[in-house]
């Protein structure tokens, strides 16, 4: 080229475009971007499997859907009841007179109902051999038993599927030397409801 434009020397200009770094800048964001979202997608869908549990254990809150969940899969925790919502029959199946009357009045005191007072029924008169039998339907196993259970832990417990209403039997036995001391059923009554208190909160999400 001559004139005015006229190149010298033995180098010359390089013709490529000029790199796009603002471009590229771009992309790597898009890139950071995209595997944060595909990141946290991954983590929900954990979350919704497992029942949330990493989640509150990550970060020590419970998570409103996985409470839900809990809640609507597991059945409510039920209440147990008073002593006064336990109506106790008592029934002596030793040779010792008044036993069953002493024993009753001592159950009241502590706020349980009396219904019957007397001798065992022949099928268990004079044959219960330790400290005594708590007898009552199939529905007292985990509710009325356990409560009368509290007064005399070392009785046995037994369901009749057959029996009706809601009261319940104590039946002495030969080894009975009367009932628990009251602090201590007073504490295992206190035993009994705390896991029930807490199962229900589980349900609840906290």
């Amino acid at each position: 080229m001559g004139g005015q434009y006229r190149i010298t020397g033995d180098k010359f200009p390089r013709m490529r475009p000029a790199r796009r770094r603002g471009r590229l800048a771009f992309v790597a964001v898009a890139c950071v971007a995209v595997l944060t979202v595909l990141g946290w997608g991954t983590w929900q869908l954990i979350g919704v499997f497992t029942g949330g549990d990493e989640a509150v254990a990550a970060t020590g809150k419970c998570r409103p859907g996985a409470a839900q969940a809990r809640a609507s899969a597991a059945p409510a925790a039920a209440a147990v009841p008073k002593p006064g919502q336990v109506t106790v029959n008592v029934l002596n199946a030793t040779t010792r007179k008044g036993l069953a009357q002493q024993t009753a009045d001592e159950l009241k005191k502590r706020g349980f109902r009396i219904g019957e007072v007397g001798n065992a029924p022949k099928d268990l008169d004079k044959k219960v051999r330790g400290t005594g039998v708590l007898l009552g339907p199939a529905a007292s196993v985990k509710s009325t038993l356990p409560v009368l259970g509290a007064q005399l832990p070392a009785a046995e417990r037994r369901a009749d599927a057959a029996r009706k209403g809601a009261a319940v039997d104590l039946v002495i036995g030969d080894g009975f030397k009367g009932l628990a001391k009251p602090a201590d059923a007073t504490a295992a009554l206190a035993r009994l409801s705390a896991p029930r208190e807490a199962e229900a909160a589980a349900a609840k999400g906290c």
